[in-house]
Formats: structure tokens, C-alpha cells, sequence
């Protein structure tokens, strides 16, 4: 078993150099419990990749490995070397007797360079909350303030365990929209875990279905179709989420990295086969 970190393997494996982290082969159990069998995942520049899967099947502790907050048994941890990750975990627990506004909250562990903190909000939408107590937040401001936490880091990685939680659904698809335009307009790759299966379908490159092991991966629309991802969520379910579409609009090169590719208005609209149905 290895876990390497960046410093330890400086040169990425030849053909990937746009991977940001692969996770491969990793086996954990707690006492009696196999939690992973063989996971593993891989997440490129650019990318969106959704971890998801029923509560218990090693989702969160995936992540925590990946993140070196708890070591396997066996399997490998690749990191590109310097690799910045901005996390949001699951849920925020704070005394509601602490004094600690979202600036102070935003400052810990370290003051920030002048002026990030406020364009960190900014980006996210967040702006008014602050002078606010963090404990006087909504769920949504909440996972905004989160995610600006996140990206003060100046990330390459996003990972976001359950990103939307505690939202209505009319915040979730916000979400999934800033997280989606945050990705493009800096390039990071994105790993996240969500039960919002209906909305991932729409906002993700590639799926992984986790139950201890990876049941199937790929993109939303063939994992939706895969017996394993029936068999999991059932046939009614998996029927459901498959209408939802995805709207692949980029690709990527050799080396892993996205590229745009032209939507239907922009593709050269000549007239020949765009007609109506008459």
C-alpha cells in the first residue's frame, strides 16, 4: 500500500497529464466492517466527477482518504505535485454562544491577503453575510459561505461532501449552477458526493456509483441505463433520473484538459438538416 503525496511522485503517469488526483484499488475496514473493496476514482482538470451511491457505502470515508484524513489498508493516493484542495465538508457544527461572525470565521486559521474574503463572497453570492453571525445563516448562505472558505484557497480541486444539504430544491439547482460556472471560469476540477441524483445527471462529466465498491462509471446517461445502478436504486428511480439529459457542451484534449466545443446556435447554423418539424 502506498499514499503519495505530491512532493513524492513529481512526474504524472504519461498520457494523464491534465490528473489532478487518482484514487486507485483502495480497501479500508473498521474492525469487522469492510467499508471499500477496491475503490477508486479519478479526476481530471475541468472535470465534474459525482461520487454517488446509498447512505453507508464508504462515500464520505473515500473522500476522507483521498484527503489524507484517514489511511487505508491498502490501495494508492496519487496527487499532482502542489495540488491545492479547497474542502466543504458535510456539515458545519458552531456553538450558537460563540461570538463569530463570517468574517472571523472566514480569517481562521489564517488572515487572508486584503480583500479576498470580500471577492470570495462575491463570487459566490454571498456578499451581505459578512458582519452577520455565522450562526444567524440560512442553510443556502450556509454552504455559500462554505464554498467561499473553499476557494480562498485558490484551489486546482473542489471537493464538496453533500454540497447542497439543508437546501430547499430551488437552492440546490443554484448551487449546482455556481458550482458549475465557478468551474469554468477557473478551469478546477470538481469532485463531489450528492443523493441529488436528479440534478447531478444534468451537471456532471462522469457519475461513479459507490456501494464499498465502484458498481459502474461513466457519463450520467449510461451510468442511469447500468444493471448495477438499477439494481441499486431500483428500476422506478433509475427510470426517473434517466430523463434528465446532460448537456455535455466541452470535451477534452490528450492531455486531459476540457475544451469547448460549439453549442447547436453556434455550430454553424447553414440550414441544412436544422428544420422544424413543418
Amino acid at each position: 500500500m502506498s499514499i503519495d503525496p505530491a512532493p513524492a511522485n513529481p512526474t504524472p503517469r504519461e498520457g494523464e497529464t491534465g490528473t489532478l488526483v487518482e484514487v486507485r484499488g483502495i480497501c479500508l475496514s473498521f474492525g469487522a466492517t469492510e467499508v471499500l473493496s477496491d475503490a477508486g476514482l479519478t479526476v481530471r482538470e475541468g472535470e465534474v466527477v459525482t461520487l454517488v451511491g446509498p447512505n453507508g457505502a464508504g462515500k464520505t470515508t473515500l473522500i476522507r482518504v483521498l484527503l489524507g484524513l484517514l489511511r487505508p489498508d491498502s490501495g494508492t493516493v496519487w496527487l499532482r505535485p502542489g495540488l491545492s484542495i479547497g474542502y466543504v465538508p458535510q456539515s458545519l457544527s458552531v456553538d450558537p454562544v460563540l461570538p463569530l461572525s463570517v468574517r472571523r470565521f472566514l480569517e481562521l486559521p489564517r488572515r487572508p491577503r486584503p480583500g479576498g474574503i470580500e471577492r470570495a463572497l462575491a463570487e459566490v453570492g454571498a456578499g451581505h453575510t459578512l458582519d452577520l453571525p455565522l450562526q444567524t445563516l440560512s442553510g443556502g448562505e450556509t454552504r455559500r459561505v462554505l464554498l467561499a472558505r473553499a476557494l480562498l484557497r485558490e484551489p486546482d480541486l473542489l471537493v464538496l461532501d453533500e454540497p447542497v444539504q439543508g437546501v430547499d430544491l430551488t437552492g440546490q439547482a443554484e448551487l449546482y449552477g455556481l458550482i458549475g460556472r465557478i468551474r469554468h471560469e477557473r478551469g478546477l476540477g470538481v469532485l463531489l458526493v450528492s443523493h441529488d441524483l436528479h440534478l447531478v445527471m444534468a451537471a456532471t462529466d462522469e457519475v461513479i456509483c459507490l456501494n464499498h465498491h465502484v458498481c459502474c462509471a461513466g457519463r450520467p446517461e449510461m451510468v442511469s441505463r447500468h444493471p448495477e445502478y438499477i439494481a441499486l436504486f431500483g428500476p422506478a428511480i433509475a427510470q426517473s433520473f434517466a430523463i434528465y439529459a446532460h448537456a455535455h457542451d466541452h470535451e477534452h484534449d490528450a492531455a486531459g484538459r476540457v475544451i469547448a466545443v460549439p453549442g447547436p446556435e453556434e455550430a454553424g447554423d447553414n440550414g441544412e438538416g436544422g428544420g422544424g418539424d413543418g
